[in-house]
């Protein structure tokens, strides 16, 4: 009692208020993980950019030509020549791109090139270098379940915020909102992922980017607690290569094929070949196409049902096995013909 007393004197004494006050007036003190959360936000905000995606539109009436908003995200500065990485489907059908940085001064964006497939791109603003601050990559394959991630971004197009989760899950898999093809290897997360924190970093503990923010699961379009990150070992690939070539060069097959659907109808398990058109490489092999008699009747194409040797029983396994492939690399396609399995090598090819 004795010391209370004391303290609270001395306080009324150097203060001149009533002892209530003066207490309520003391400042709180930050907690240790506190304390490193503001220094991690602060630290990092400086690069986490707000991305404007404008549209050209012509008025009805004046048939005046103007730059509409037509959406919003997020994305962070990769290097100090002004290059930025956000989503792809932050910045699709954009005629005109804003980037906003911290300091709220704005600069027009230029697109070097994107990949739908995984839903990067890189955008480059001119910005002087002492205002262009790189997030620290780390790395995405030592993640665990359980540690702590940090989400910067724009949602709702208000300023920078920050939300705090851990990993809940790894190795997920989710579809490119633009070509459906899946993207593996995926961060779950349930750090709040709200509209506008598309194309935001993912951070650990140590502020090192391990991710970018790409998509929610919710059916009403808001957080739900699980949320999905394109893990950086993926996107550090794909950046160095639109940077050096303006795009990204992936190994494909140069076939249209079925819905699973409608090859599980047939009872059969594999990819039914729709269209190989002669100029590809699978039609260059002798991959038949699906295609109708002179009767009018459907006549199925190959069903492929392995490639390399591993099973391909959809879609989804196709594009899993090429991902581990090259362009110029020979595999060999099994497929079903009729009621015969052959095999058939074939020269992987770039994408136009």
């Amino acid at each position: 009692m004795w010391v209370v007393t004391i303290v609270i004197a001395v306080v009324v004494m150097t203060t001149g208020l009533e002892p209530s006050n003066a207490l309520v007036m003391a400042p709180r003190k930050l907690q240790g993980d506190e304390l490193a959360t503001v220094q991690l936000f602060q630290e990092n905000t400086p690069s986490v950019v707000y991305i404007t995606n404008l549209a050209v539109r012509r008025d009805v009436f004046t048939l005046d030509v103007m730059a509409v908003p037509q959406g919003s995200g997020s994305g962070f500065i990769w290097d100090k020549k002004g290059h930025i990485v956000t989503n792809y489907h932050v910045i699709r059908g954009a005629s005109d791109l804003r980037v906003t940085l911290g300091d709220q001064s704005v600069y027009v964006a230029d697109v070097v090139g994107y990949d739908e497939d995984k839903d990067v791109a890189v955008l480059h603003i001119s910005a002087p270098e002492d205002k262009l601050r790189p997030l620290t990559v780390g790395s995405s394959s030592d993640l665990l379940v359980g540690q702590k991630v940090f989400a910067i971004g724009n949602p709702f197009g208000l300023d920078h915020t920050l939300t705090t989760g851990v990993i809940s899950g790894l190795r997920r898999e989710i579809s490119s909102a633009a070509t459906g093809r899946p993207i593996q290897d995926v961060i779950q997360t349930d750090a709040a992922i709200n509209p506008g924190n598309s194309g935001g970093p993912l951070l650990d503990s140590g502020g090192n980017l391990i991710g970018i923010n790409t998509a929610i699961y919710s059916p009403s379009g808001t957080s739900s607690g699980v949320g999905f990150s394109i893990p950086v070992d993926t996107v550090s690939g794909i950046v160095e290569q639109i940077v050096k070539f303006g795009k990204v060069t992936r190994p494909v097959l140069g076939i249209s094929f079925a819905p699973d659907q409608s090859v599980e109808q047939l009872g059969v398990s594999g990819v039914l070949v729709l269209d190989a058109p002669a100029s590809g490489p699978a039609g260059k092999a002798g991959l038949r196409s699906t295609k109708r008699d002179s009767y009018g009747r459907l006549v199925l194409g190959d069903i492929i049902t392995s490639l390399n040797s591993q099973k391909v029983s959809n879609g989804s396994d196709l594009y899993k096995i090429l991902d581990r492939c090259k362009v110029g690399d020979t595999v060999m396609v099994e497929v079903l013909r009729g009621d015969k399995k052959e095999k058939v090598p074939v020269v992987l090819e770039s994408r136009d």
